[in-house]
């Protein structure tokens, strides 16, 4: 069976397929981003488009390569799983910022599929960080052992001191996940009143919605990046082995930089320092705000390509002697997001409780709230299937509860 011969053996020519396949890309893209740079002209607007373009054509092909050698050495899919969801970051960004540079006129629709998987990456990075100390370091299992309480930084340094332990992992959980459902709800407003002609995208005016809506994911990005530098403040040491800074680095310069670089550029754009519009070939005035900001980031991610490249690589996962799986279970345990609909699920879950019981003066922490990572039961992920059970990468609750009750290595 030549099909099966040439799926079991995968890893023999995924890379030469990748390689051809991006050649015959660049062999088409090339010709066709000349061919228009000829027709239309040198206008500011076409320069800006073929320059990012050329970014764009040498940063795809860094991070490919570093999600494919993940592919290849797929040795823990409990981690790579979520760096290889966080490595698609880059490319998703580079290829959005560009073609919404192509076809301007659909530049908020494409930027909503940007947002919306930058909420997404900090989602990852936060499981990425609780798997690492559930799978690769052994804690003791004791429920009523409770971590120090850990102290607020700047600028919340004012604030008395988190309890460790359970309540302190599931605060920086729910912290980080009401991002991941504020900003596709605030990007679904920002559409809505786009089409109705009251955005104002880069607009400074309480009239239109622009300036609601970054108010609301200034605060709803503050709590999520702060929930995951607590986090990090309170578990340094046991996550020293896996080199955090890089990463935490690399998520921070990406996700949130971006964000705040569209504010700034739509600031000084505001204030006349960047000069708001610019003429094309045909006379027509062109609000820049947003081509700025795709512009920069198509540049940008080059940077970022190499950084991830570094911080998230695939080198401390290769080992020859680990478990080979099979090409098509890799890539199905790669896009299952079932985890990411159950958390979510279980985030808006607690955010209702926590109202009911605000409004019934009721505790806020029950033990229905101590599910640290979803609702998990004790053999959650687990498949009957020898090989499902390799790929099964959520831990059970009693796992993150170790996590959470242990002070120190087992």
């Amino acid at each position: 069976m030549p099909l099966s011969w040439c799926l079991s053996r995968w890893k023999l020519w995924i890379q030469a397929a990748v390689v051809i396949s991006y050649s015959l890309v660049i062999l088409v893209m090339v010709p066709l981003i000349s061919v228009r740079l000829m027709n239309k002209g040198a206008t500011p607007d076409v320069q800006a488009w073929f320059s990012s373009g050329v970014f764009v054509l040498l940063t795809l092909p860094i991070t490919f390569w570093e999600i494919i050698q993940h592919i290849l050495n797929y040795t823990k899919p409990y981690l790579q799983k979520y760096i290889i969801r966080i490595l698609w970051m880059v490319p998703i960004y580079s290829l959005n910022c560009w073609f919404a540079l192509t076809w301007p006129k659909s530049g908020i629709y494409l930027d909503t599929i940007r947002e919306c998987y930058e909420a997404y990456v900090i989602y990852n990075f936060m499981v990425f960080l609780l798997n690492f100390l559930h799978h690769e370091l052994e804690y003791e299992i004791g429920s009523d052992e409770e971590r120090p309480s850990v102290k607020h930084i700047f600028p919340l340094c004012f604030l008395p001191s988190c309890p460790g332990g359970r309540q302190f992992i599931d605060s920086c959980r729910h912290g980080i996940l009401q991002y991941t459902v504020v900003r596709p709800l605030t990007t679904a407003l920002a559409l809505f009143t786009e089409m109705l002609g009251v955005y104002g995208e880069g607009k400074f005016d309480f009239h239109y919605a622009y300036v609601y809506i970054v108010i609301i994911n200034n605060i709803s990005q503050f709590v999520a990046m702060y929930s995951l530098v607590l986090f990090y403040k309170a578990y340094r040491q046991e996550l020293s082995p896996m080199s955090p800074v890089p990463k935490f680095l690399c998520i921070k310069a990406v996700v949130f930089f971006s964000f705040f670089q569209s504010v700034i550029v739509s600031l000084l754009i505001h204030v006349g320092i960047v000069s708001p519009t610019f003429v094309t070939e045909k006379g027509v005035v062109n609000d820049v705000n947003r081509g700025v900001q795709d512009f920069l980031i198509c540049i940008e991610m080059f940077v970022a390509a190499v950084a991830h490249y570094f911080a998230f690589s695939h080198v401390p996962y290769v080992d020859p002697n680990a478990r080979q799986i099979p090409c098509c279970l890799s890539f199905v345990a790669m896009w299952d997001i079932s985890d990411v609909t159950q958390d979510v699920s279980d985030h808006i879950r607690h955010v209702g409780d926590t109202v009911k019981n605000t409004v019934q003066r009721k505790p806020a922490y029950s033990e229905e709230q101590r599910h640290l990572l979803g609702s998990f039961t004790d053999d959650a992920g687990v498949a009957s299937e020898d090989q499902y059970r390799y790929l099964s990468d959520r831990p059970s609750r009693q796992g993150y509860m170790s996590i959470a009750g242990s002070s120190r290595l087992a």
